[in-house]
């Protein structure tokens, strides 16, 4: 059985309830807190893959205060984005659950009932 990861942030509320969804299902998922450990940009192009994203950008949390600061828009080049979320890891949308090759993001939480 293919290992579950979350990328978690225990401050948000959708994470938590997203990390208790997965805990109540029985599993037990690697967490990352992607907060004190963030991933690298290698690690975000792989999420993007494996979330099926058509864009980088969908992949950040516009309303934070980063955003502005990153450069970032909605026309930023993929490479760019995946450049401001290795760096400003507060901007990255809140929680990534991976199984295998495929992940969800867990907003509304019940998206990760696609990857039990």
């Amino acid at each position: 059985m293919a290992q579950y990861t979350i990328y978690h942030n225990p401050r948000c509320s959708k994470s938590r309830q997203t990390l208790a969804l997965l805990e109540d299902a029985g599993i037990e998922p690697r967490v990352i807190k992607y907060l004190d450990t963030p991933p690298d940009a290698d690690t975000l192009r792989d999420l993007v893959r494996k979330l099926g994203l058509s864009s980088a950008h969908e992949l950040v949390r516009v309303k934070e205060a980063d955003y502005q600061e990153a450069g970032l828009s909605p026309d930023a080049d993929d490479e760019t984005v995946i450049q401001a979320l290795a760096r400003y890891p507060k901007l990255l949308e809140r929680p990534v659950v991976v199984k295998g090759q495929r992940a969800v993001l867990g907003r509304p939480p019940e998206n990760v009932q696609a990857l039990l």
